[in-house]
């Protein structure tokens, strides 16, 4: 019975120390840069003759204003761009977050592997988005799927800085770590995508004919939301020093004046 339970023992130790043991941290950088680019790069090989006018059809049908012509490809294109600043602002989050990591963990490993697995179906969301152009009737459908597959491509990544948290003081930087001059920032970053396409994704259930919209709007918003967060969190740190040095001050001033008063006064 002893020997059953030391080895049962002994086997959760085991278990629990592989997911602590270190990885190589510039192998998982270099990988994740590898799938990356290559989705990147899937995405344009779908840019094809298909997606552009004709001469003939821009001379006849369009009276030959190609600018009228494209606006009716425009869907394509608009997905195209969605996309690809979504891959972008995924991988600078990813970078962001492997700047403050000084030691990566087999955990950490995995959870890397689960987020580039979603990156790897971004294509396929570029590829449903797409058919807009064409009016198709599984737009929700769609929309939903590019949702889903954002949200748990970075919700993984955020579960990385959750984990590298977990024992902050071997695996980040002390900028990143709680109360580091970082820490809000990544916070804040790591959690922008999670939340807005988890937000998108209940909008086009509710609102099912504005669901393109939401979809457009939701990738046109969140580039100019990264460059937001970090004056929006700069000036919350500041007013949250502002309102501590305050207080601190009032503080300060209460004890003096009664280390000014006679002890009679004080006890009045």
């Amino acid at each position: 019975g002893r020997r059953g339970e030391e080895e049962e023992h002994h086997s959760l130790e085991t278990f629990t120390f592989y997911l602590s043991e270190p990885l190589s941290k510039e192998r998982v950088e270099a990988f994740s840069d590898g799938v990356y680019a290559i989705v990147a790069t899937l995405l344009i090989l779908d840019i094809c003759e298909d997606n552009v006018p004709d001469p003939r059809e821009v001379e006849e049908k369009f009276h030959g204003s190609l600018l009228e012509a494209l606006s009716e490809y425009g869907p394509n294109y608009l997905a195209y761009f969605g996309s690809f600043v979504t891959i972008g602002l995924l991988w600078f989050v990813h970078h962001s977050l492997f700047l403050y990591v000084t030691k990566a963990t087999r955990l950490m490993g995995l959870l890397n592997i689960l987020s580039l697995a979603f990156i790897g179906g971004l294509p396929l969301a570029y590829q449903l988005t797409s058919e807009f152009a064409e009016k198709s009737h599984n737009e929700i459908e769609a929309i939903q799927v590019s949702c889903v597959i954002t949200f748990f491509a970075s919700i993984f990544q955020f579960a990385i800085w959750t984990t590298a948290l977990l024992n902050e003081e071997e695996t980040l930087h002390a900028f990143a770590r709680y109360g580091g001059k970082e820490h809000a920032f990544m916070f804040a970053k790591l959690a922008l995508y999670p939340c807005v396409s988890l937000g998108a994704f209940f909008l086009t259930c509710l609102l099912s004919e504005f669901s393109t919209a939401i979809f457009h709007l939701m990738q046109i918003v969140i580039p100019f939301a990264f460059l937001a967060l970090r004056i929006f969190v700069r000036i919350s740190l500041t007013a949250i020093k502002s309102v501590m040095s305050l207080s601190r001050r009032k503080v300060v001033l209460l004890e003096e004046e009664e280390a000014c008063l006679s002890p009679n006064e004080t006890l009045s």
